[in-house]
């Protein structure tokens, strides 16, 4: 079982001070500035080692979700690793080319694939496409016959199951937009199969974002087994069971994340009688706990019913709390007992520009910095430059070593691009 305090990642204090593994964040914010994302490389790889360990018998090819952070000092470090992916746009695929990446271990999701992202995916050899539809599964085969290359497709079942999670992040009930109802998916490959462009290689589920409870994958599973069963026996070239993601993680001291020894105990014997060659999709599980985002109190400002924190970092930073209304927790770099009660807020012109909001919160000055916990994973990869912000940069530690890894953007960098009308 996870311990209660995973959400520290690779934080802790020593002597009053906040370190991230041995490097003190105080000095990160005077050599890189802040707003500052902060990722432990330790930390990663601890946790894709803890679930390839739990999940060792079915010897999963462990896909990473880019979305969840696709900085490029994240992506080589998983790909040393052994590391597949798990992309949902021709940008992503880009960017694990750009950074040295083989293209055959690079499953490819996504409702509404365009043309020039399909064509790019064939060309540089990904090892299957999520199809969810039946018009994506056409213009699939129908880019492939284009290009003389061949298309390997999983289809994405949608199971009708709750994974009890944030509505906004579930993916596996009838309602949702994703994936397709067997009966459906039956009818679609029969037809794109009888294509000599097109292999019929996998099955695909994928029910949610930070699950917590291990039975939602279960009921998932055992749904689609029997049709994973049927076109093992129908499609020769039929080899992938791909279980999706979404193992949720501690965000907070009461709650319990998911264990990978957990999570293994309920699907590995179904997985087990399955005969198929094992994908998953972990994104937030090997990076969320691994970063922080460390921001600068600018303003303490009263009110009559609470205290205002207002940082250097806003929602255009990390929009989690605005848009989920997602808790972060909030510890201050210099190690404080005073506590007061308030919101902390950023810049940005909006009323819902808040990190943490209605909060018992460490009772800092002007001038002090907090860090955000649990901010590796939907944090940067969010990120917008709303207001004209630019986006802030990003560092990587490992032990005592501490390395840029993203350089701050500038003003210039805003207009980049930009043409005047004349």
């Amino acid at each position: 079982m996870g311990t209660q305090t995973e959400y520290l990642g690779p934080c802790r204090y020593r002597n009053g001070e906040l370190y991230a593994e041995d490097v003190p964040l105080r000095e990160l914010a005077e050599r890189y500035g802040t707003p500052l994302y902060i990722y432990s490389r330790t930390h990663m790889r601890r946790q894709f080692e803890r679930l390839t360990q739990a999940m060792a018998e079915v010897h999963p090819l462990i896909c990473y979700s880019v979305k969840a952070n696709s900085t490029g000092a994240v992506l080589r470090l998983f790909g040393e690793l052994g590391s597949g992916f798990d992309v949902v746009s021709g940008g992503e695929l880009y960017r694990l080319r750009q950074a040295g990446l083989p293209a055959d271990k690079v499953v490819f999701a996504g409702v509404g694939k365009r043309e020039d992202e399909i064509t790019y995916a064939l060309r540089e050899g990904i090892l299957f496409f999520t199809v969810e539809s039946e018009s994506e599964a056409n213009r699939i085969a129908r880019l492939a016959e284009r290009t003389g290359k061949r298309a390997r497709l999983a289809f994405r079942i949608n199971p009708g199951v709750d994974s009890k999670t944030h509505a906004y992040i579930t993916t596996g009930k009838k309602e949702n937009k994703f994936g397709l109802d067997s009966d459906r998916a039956r009818r679609i490959a029969e037809e794109v199969s009888a294509r000599p462009e097109v292999e019929i290689v996998g099955l695909h589920i994928h029910i949610g974002s930070q699950i917590l409870d291990t039975a939602p994958y279960g009921e998932a599973l055992r749904a689609v087994l029997p049709l994973a069963a049927e076109w093992k026996a129908r499609y020769s070239t039929f080899r992938w069971l791909d279980i999706g993601g979404g193992l949720g993680i501690q965000y907070r001291p009461d709650q319990t994340p998911m264990d990978p020894d957990r999570f293994a105990a309920e699907m590995i014997p179904l997985l087990r009688s399955a005969g198929l060659e094992i994908v998953m999709e972990p994104g937030r599980f090997l990076v969320g706990n691994a970063g922080v985002l460390l921001t600068q109190v600018k303003v303490v400002k009263e009110s009559h019913e609470k205290t205002f924190f207002v940082t250097d970092a806003g929602m255009n930073d990390l929009i989690r709390p605005a848009f989920y209304g997602a808790h972060h927790e909030v510890l201050p770099v210099r190690q404080t007992a005073k506590r007061r009660f308030g919101d902390l807020v950023g810049p940005i012109c909006e009323s819902g520009d808040f990190l943490a909001k209605e909060r018992d919160l460490p009772d800092v000055c002007e001038g002090e910095c907090v860090a955000l916990m649990s901010a590796g994973a939907y944090g940067f990869s969010m990120a917008s430059t709303y207001n004209s912000r630019p986006r802030v940069a990003e560092v990587m530690v490992e032990g005592d070593r501490h390395r840029l890894v993203r350089e701050r953007e500038s003003w210039a960098d805003l207009i980049r691009g930009e043409h005047p009308w004349e």
